[in-house]
């Protein structure tokens, strides 16, 4: 790291105060004047956020001390209050807060806390000499409170909950910052003290909640260690919440105040905790009635190919204002490229005279979270490119995202072609206007079923269904999602039934509005093909015909073939009153059929229900066709992918093993490969990349990659580093854009030993070298660029002896990378699993190692596992 050296500490104490973490920085960037930049702004950049917390959240002095021993970097920040332990936020990248921890932990060498009776110090160290020893973390010996009591959150959604906490830690700080100055009057320190320090305690408790392995349930319940006297500071914690919040609305913090699904979460926490500590029972979140725009389930992930791959004009802006994503029907109908919409301003699509209101109304809509047009179909005027109004009808929906954010999300139509049904009112106002009287919000219940659906909640189902289905890359799951939906709004029961590749009929999906008892998933199954002498409704429809209302069950004389009984079986099992059966099509194809059903007790169906259901299978087909195109080419990139992973060579007492896995967590083929051949020159080369992307283009330029180092190698025989510029420079001329890591190695050596391994890494991952004795060290010499950066750079060539029965470990980030989890940990994690599998024959290592780590991985993964073996007389010497 440096040449200067200085074992004495240098220490000063700060007083709590903001200002103290630039004075803080100060310090250290005097102390290590003469250290090299780089680690240098490193470490003024972590004890500023150390002191940070430590102001904001023990609020005492804080000693910052400085020392330079051996040319490694060591600082620490100690305050007086032992009790506060780290508790990392883990938040978004977009978040304003909560990053300190996690930047200590991405760019530290080494940190940790320790905590004595009456001082807490955390602490960091950088190195770049050597491999560090593991870091400490976050936990403390000492407990963070006495905990007499337990709350349990039920059926908590694990996203929201997280958001929710990140808010809660924003508007606290940025609340503490203004009291320090003096500019937000109306909260006491002392209330202000006692709200942070139970934050802390809650933070702290779902901190460790939420480290307990997870359920595949989206909801999960939380055990929250609680003091049993903390109802008080609970209560004061939720007034200095309402300040806050009040203070973010009139725009007095640097933050946005909460959401109502956000306050709706909060508010529901602090009644479950204040009641359970008075000696209620918990009840859950899913249970709780709300307002319609708060929904209890999970919240998703923004997607921005749902937009782009809709059929119908679609744009989507964010918080900001600003445009995210746009399909190319909007694009087109308003005469712009999709590309040149995203990252302009809402306001570039809106006429000059109407941009002062909406901008107004975005605004209050963020500040206070009432919505004046969200779900309602708005007939104003666009702006095409050239100038010119385009009359449109706008119906724009909110998407509230797991990160936190907010993503709104409108759909566009002509109005010479408006999708709402003929003869509906224009009860909504334009975008901008700020009515007093805002048309009612879309039912989210069953009762417009009873009385028959206006145009708004038609086009509402409509919007839902779509983005139901494509929300899920599993077509089975997609199915589920639009059951759940239709079963709310439309019928008792939802039924799917698909054509299978061999004609026979696959009943995929069964969903019941609310089942006590049932078990809709007894009527899933195979069923027989459509004969000749089918002659049912399901029948007629999976020929086509339809929408057919039926106002009783199929009579008997109608079962003309076992598809028919077992459809007349179907509607005597499910109750049905009326129903309507409606085939899937689509490119000219019919795949299948949709049946809905009322049950005798309900209002039956009319010819207007068949209608809406006529629209709903055409959006539901193409759904379903799209689905089925994914599958189809992600099976047949699966396919070229697992014909292009090679046969490994025989070579004499040199054993070779690899495993490829796909995703456990996408439905995605990637552009992970290794290979291994045996040169001219009787070398054995081996090699493992990963080309940037999940998609069939990344598994052709894999394909090609792998072809064309194959063709470098054998041809020139030359070092891996002149291989991986010829490969870099072949790459560049196919896939200028294009980007991928490589790591090329030559085994060399006699059947006898000894054995090296010399290899160039084109941004991959270091080999991991396990000896037969369990010693482990990643091989991190050889390291360049990655292919498509710059071919011209030049490369590095590492050589390593390798000791006999040791195992050289090649393999792709799925194996060690998680989200939300520093690279080091994951290498860590390896370096321990490998060297207890040091003796394993060479198959059983690579197995368990999948197993291992590779179960739950978000990513592709690939390994290739090289162990020199000596024969049995050199072995015995």
């Amino acid at each position: 790291m440096c040449d200067v050296d200085r074992p004495e500490t240098v220490s000063r104490r700060f007083p709590q105060a903001p200002a103290s973490a630039a004075a803080a920085r100060r310090l250290v960037r005097d102390v290590l004047q003469d250290i090299p930049a780089e680690p240098a702004d490193t470490a003024q950049l972590l004890a500023g956020e150390l002191v940070t917390n430590a102001v904001l959240h023990a609020r005492t002095e804080a000693e910052v001390s400085v020392r330079v021993h051996d040319g490694r970097i060591h600082v620490q920040v100690s305050d007086d209050r032992p009790d506060r332990g780290p508790v990392p936020q883990y938040g978004p990248p977009h978040a304003g807060t909560g990053h300190g921890l996690a930047l200590v932990e991405h760019m530290a060498s080494r940190y940790g806390v320790e905590a004595g009776d009456r001082r807490k110090t955390v602490w960091f160290e950088l190195w770049t000499d050597r491999r560090p020893p593991p870091s400490s973390g976050w936990e403390t010996a000492v407990p963070r409170g006495s905990s007499a009591s337990t709350v349990t959150l039920v059926d908590v959604p694990s996203a929201l909950c997280s958001a929710s906490r990140q808010h809660r830690h924003t508007v606290l700080r940025e609340l503490t910052l203004a009291v320090s100055t003096g500019g937000e009057p109306g909260v006491r320190p002392e209330d202000l003290a006692t709200a942070n320090d139970i934050e802390h305690v809650l933070s702290a408790g779902m901190a460790d909640a939420s480290a307990e392995p997870l359920s595949e349930a989206p909801l999960r319940s939380l055990r929250l260690p609680m003091p049993a006297d903390a109802a008080a500071a609970v209560r004061v914690l939720r007034q200095v919440l309402d300040v806050a919040e009040e203070a973010a609305r009139k725009e007095r913090l640097l933050t946005l105040p909460a959401l109502p699904r956000g306050r709706a979460f909060q508010n529901w926490m602090f009644d479950q905790i204040l009641g359970q500590l008075a000696g209620d029972h918990p009840t859950a979140w899913t249970v709780v009635a709300h307002e319609p725009d708060v929904r209890t389930s999970e919240l998703m992930p923004w997607d921005v190919s749902h937009v782009r791959a809709g059929r119908f004009p679609t744009i989507a802006a964010d918080e900001g204002n600003r445009i995210i994503a746009v399909n190319k029907p909007a694009a087109d109908l308003l005469g712009w490229q999709p590309d040149d919409l995203v990252g302009r301003r809402l306001t570039t699509l809106i006429p000059e005279h109407l941009r002062r209101r909406h901008s107004a109304a975005f605004t209050s809509l963020l500040l206070t979270g009432r919505a004046r047009i969200v779900g309602r179909s708005v007939p104003l005027p666009a702006l095409h490119r050239d100038g010119h109004v385009v009359p449109v009808r706008l119906y724009i929906e909110t998407q509230e995202m797991a990160d936190g954010r907010t993503v709104f999300v409108a759909r566009l139509a002509p109005r010479a072609t408006t999708f709402l049904m003929p003869g509906s009112a224009d009860r909504a106002a334009p975008l901008s206007e700020d009515t007093s009287t805002p048309a009612p919000e879309l039912p989210r219940s069953t009762s417009s079923a009873q009385a028959g659906m206006n145009a708004l909640e038609r086009l509402a189902l409509l919007a839902d269904t779509g983005a139901a289905l494509n929300n899920s890359l599993d077509l089975r799951e997609g199915l589920r999602s639009v059951g759940r939906l239709l079963t709310q709004r439309l019928a008792d029961w939802y039924v799917v039934d698909l054509f299978t590749e061999d004609a026979q009929v696959d009943r995929v999906c069964v969903v019941h509005r609310a089942a006590p008892g049932l078990h809709p998933a007894a009527y899933e199954g195979r069923f027989p093909a459509v004969s000749e002498t089918s002659r049912g409704p399901l029948a007629r429809a999976l020929r086509g015909a339809g929408p057919l209302l039926l106002t009783d069950a199929p009579p008997a004389g109608q079962t003309g073939s076992a598809l028919d009984a077992d459809y007349l079986e179907l509607f005597r099992g499910l109750g049905a009153g009326s129903s309507v059966v409606a085939p899937l099509s689509a490119r000219g194809e019919i795949f299948g059929a949709l049946t809905v059903t009322r049950t005798a007790e309900r209002r039956p169906f009319t010819q207007q229900d068949v209608s809406l259901v006529g629209d709903l299978v055409r959006s539901l087909a193409l759904g379903v066709d799209n689905a089925r195109l994914y599958q189809q080419s992600r099976n047949i990139a699966e396919r070229l992918q697992r014909s292009l992973l090679p046969v490994l060579p025989e070579v004499e007492n040199l054993q070779l093993a690899a495993r490829y896995a796909a995703s456990s967590a996408t439905a995605q083929v990637g552009g992970d490969w290794y290979d291994s051949f045996v040169l001219p020159s009787g070398d054995t080369a081996v090699v493992i990349g990963d080309v940037t992307g999940h998609n069939l283009d990344a598994a052709i330029a894999m394909s090609q990659l792998r072809s064309m180092l194959r063709g470098i190698a054998v041809d020139r025989q030359e070092p891996p580093e002149t291989v991986l510029r010829r490969l870099d420079l072949a790459n560049h001329s196919l896939y200028r854009e294009a980007t991928a890591t490589c790591l090329y190695g030559i085994v060399k050596g006699p059947a006898q030993g000894p054995w090296e391994l010399t290899h160039s890494s084109a941004g991959h991952l270091p080999p991991l070298l396990t000896t037969w004795e369990g010693d482990t060290r990643y091989l991190e010499e050889g390291s360049g660029l990655l292919l498509g950066l710059d071919p011209a750079m030049p490369r590095r060539t590492a050589n390593t002896a390798l000791p006999a029965r040791s195992t050289t470990l090649l393999y792709t980030d799925g194996l060690i990378e998680r989200r939300d989890e520093p690279l080091d940990r994951g290498l860590d994690r390896l370096s321990l699993h490998a060297a207890a599998l040091a003796r394993e024959p060479l198959e059983t290592f690579c197995d368990e190692l999948l197993i291992g780590l590779g179960a739950d991985s978000a990513d592709d993964i690939a390994v290739l596992a090289v162990r020199p073996a000596p024969p049995p007389a050199a072995a015995s010497d």
